[in-house]
């Protein structure tokens, strides 16, 4: 259940865009703010932070393509198939300019739209995610340092194969999910029973593994697509945040290259902020939409 600042339950909605049906909750009025979930989550991911900011901002948060609720299709799930996603979506909904928050690959997905949607985007905030193309890839690395600093992505290799990560998550979705999302937070014990829950759900429904696949299995695509975006920087604001026990500042650093104007902060926390410390993300992301909205 998310609800917003009154305690109200948000509204949902289905909307036919870029040839798929994406799956969204809105509230709040204001300026419009869009918040992006990350994989193995969903747009429930969010629900802490929503009622922060629904009395300020009209709020949207999609599911993303082949994720949560929304549509499962055959393909598109590289990063500027899917930001191209959510601009139809905010022009369907009638916003025409919007502040964009992204975690984990969807934070990707939140500097291709910025990129690729530079008159409709005003502001992106950008957590726990590292790029395709400028470094990610040195992740998967079987090295001392990358074990000793808990940054081995050892599962980017295994779901890039073909066939056989399906065959073995298959019936284990719960366990996957679960370990993942325990084991990359510093304060494990928000994965909270109904989190989980949803999540589960979600991706065990058919198709949810293969989707989740499909957007780890179109990395080296997304890495040519930020390359290719790099090369003219990001004029919008940025805000790049991370926590000290995963990408912790790296998160600042690959930013700027990406854009002029950066600035970081970092949490006493893992990988999934809007989660761990919700309070202390509402605390700087509110103040840096006030500046520049």
């Amino acid at each position: 259940m998310i609800v917003d600042h009154h305690g109200n339950l948000v509204r949902t909605g289905r909307a036919t865009v870029n040839g798929t049906s994406l799956h969204y909750r809105t509230a709040g009025s204001g300026p419009a703010v869009v918040l992006l979930h990350g994989v193995p989550k969903t747009g429930y991911h969010w629900r802490h932070l929503v009622p922060k900011l629904t009395d300020q901002y009209t709020v949207v948060v999609p599911d993303l393509r082949g994720l949560g609720d929304s549509a499962r299709p055959a393909d598109g799930y590289d990063s500027a198939t899917m930001s191209d996603d959510i601009a139809e979506l905010m022009a369907h909904l009638g916003h025409a300019s919007y502040s964009v928050v992204g975690e984990d690959w969807r934070a990707v997905i939140g500097y291709q739209l910025a990129a690729r949607h530079r008159d409709h985007v005003n502001a992106l905030v950008f957590c726990e995610a590292l790029f395709p193309g400028f470094g990610f890839e040195d992740h998967t690395a079987l090295t001392h340092e990358n074990v000793s600093g808990g940054m081995h992505l050892w599962h980017l290799g295994f779901y890039f194969q073909p066939d056989v990560p399906e065959m073995l998550i298959a019936g284990h979705e719960r366990e996957l999910i679960t370990y993942m999302i325990k084991y990359e937070r510093s304060h494990p014990d928000t994965a909270t029973a109904d989190a989980v829950e949803e999540y589960v759900r979600c991706y065990s429904m058919p198709g949810g593994i293969r989707a989740m696949l499909a957007i780890y299995r179109a990395m080296l695509v997304d890495a040519e697509q930020n390359r290719q975006a790099s090369q003219r920087k990001l004029d919008i604001p940025v805000l790049a945040l991370g926590g000290s026990a995963f990408i912790g500042d790296r998160n600042e650093t690959q930013m700027r290259l990406m854009a002029h104007d950066v600035t970081g902060h970092v949490f006493n926390a893992g990988h999934d902020l809007a989660e761990e410390v919700p309070d202390e993300v509402a605390d700087v992301v509110l103040p840096f939409l006030a500046e520049r909205l």
